[in-house]
C-alpha cells in the first residue's frame, strides 16, 4: 500500500507542476475560443473569451467539459492521516427538444483511504474506486438571466472495497441554479441521497450536498471565487452531522496549445466537521473544455 501512497503522492506533485506552469504562461493564451453557434466575426477575441469563461462556471451550460479534480484531505485522526481523492467528472450537454437540454454529470472517484498505522510515519491504507454519482439534470435551452435545471442524482455502489463506498444504491433529487450578472457568477447546487437498496448489513444512506459558488472575474481570465462543498450526513447524531468549508479558490481559463482549460487552486479548512475527519483540503483542477464551434 506504500507503492499506491507514493504513486498518490508523485501525481500530486505533477498537478501542482502542471497547475504552476500553465498558470503563469503567456497572458496572450487567455484568448479561448466562444462557444456560442451565434457568433460573429464582428466580436473580439475578449468577449469570445469571456463567454467561455461564463459557460465554464455553469454547471449546466452547453458545454462538454471534462474536470479532472484532486482533493487532498489533511490532518484526519488518529495519525495525522492525509486522504487523496482525485474526482474525474465529464459534464455532457444534450438537447432533447428545441426547449430542454439534458445535462449529464457523473462523478468518478479515485481514492486512497489512509488507515490508522502503528508504526509512526508511515501511511496504510486502501487504493481504488469508490461510489460514482451520476445526475441528470433538465434544464431549458433559452438563456435567461435566471439558469437553472432540476433531475435525479443517483448513487452506484461501484467502490473496490468497503473502506471506499457506502455500499448502497440511492437515489435522490438535485437541483441548481445560477445568475450572472456582469463579472460575477453566484449560484448553488443541491441534492439528497437516500439508500433504496443494498446489503443489510451496511448503514442506510440520507445525506446532503449543498455547493453555493461565487466568482468574480477578473482580467486575462483569471477569476476568484467560493465554492465550498457543505455536507450533512442525517443518519449521524447532530454534533457530527455536518461538515461546513471555509476558503476560496484562484482560477483561470486559457490555453494549453490549441485546448482550452479551467484551472483551479482552492484551500478550504473545516472549522465545524465531525470528530477525527479532516481539518483542511487542498483542490486541484484541470478542466479540459470543448466549446461548440461556430457554425
Amino acid at each position: 500500500m506504500a507503492r499506491f501512497y507514493s504513486m498518490k503522492f508523485l501525481s500530486s506533485c505533477f498537478c501542482c507542476l502542471l497547475f504552476a506552469t500553465t498558470m503563469f504562461s503567456q497572458d496572450n493564451s487567455t484568448q479561448a475560443s466562444n462557444t456560442n453557434g451565434a457568433t460573429t466575426q464582428a466580436e473580439s477575441p475578449q468577449s469570445n473569451a469571456d463567454t467561455l469563461r461564463k459557460e465554464a462556471q455553469n454547471p449546466i451550460a452547453s458545454l462538454v467539459s471534462v474536470p479532472i479534480q484532486n482533493n487532498l484531505n489533511f490532518n484526519i485522526n488518529p495519525g495525522q492521516r492525509t486522504q487523496d481523492v482525485l474526482n474525474i467528472q465529464p459534464v455532457i450537454p444534450v438537447a432533447l427538444t428545441k426547449d430542454v437540454n439534458l445535462i449529464v454529470r457523473w462523478i468518478t472517484p479515485i481514492i486512497w483511504q489512509p488507515f490508522p498505522s502503528s508504526t509512526p510515519g508511515t501511511e496504510v491504507g486502501t487504493y481504488g474506486l469508490g461510489d460514482m454519482q451520476p445526475t441528470f439534470f433538465f434544464s431549458p435551452s433559452k438563456p435567461s438571466k435566471l439558469i437553472w435545471g432540476a433531475g435525479p442524482i443517483f448513487q452506484l455502489p461501484t467502490a473496490t472495497n468497503k473502506a471506499l463506498g457506502q455500499g448502497k444504491f440511492g437515489i435522490g433529487p438535485s437541483f441548481v441554479w445560477l445568475v450572472q450578472p456582469g463579472k460575477w457568477t453566484v449560484g448553488t447546487l443541491v441534492n439528497n441521497v437516500w439508500s433504496v437498496a443494498g446489503p443489510s448489513d451496511r448503514p442506510d444512506v440520507n445525506q446532503m450536498l449543498l455547493q453555493y459558488f461565487i466568482n468574480y472575474n477578473l482580467q486575462k481570465g483569471w477569476y476568484v471565487g467560493e465554492m465550498p462543498i457543505i455536507t450533512a450526513n442525517w443518519q449521524a447524531p447532530n454534533s457530527q452531522r455536518w461538515v461546513v468549508p471555509v476558503g476560496g479558490t484562484l482560477g483561470r481559463i486559457m490555453k494549453l496549445g490549441p485546448q482550452p482549460v479551467n484551472l483551479q487552486l482552492g484551500f478550504y479548512a473545516n472549522p465545524i466537521r465531525p470528530a477525527n475527519t479532516s481539518s483542511w483540503k487542498m483542490l486541484i483542477q484541470v478542466a479540459l473544455l470543448y466549446p461548440k464551434k461556430p457554425k
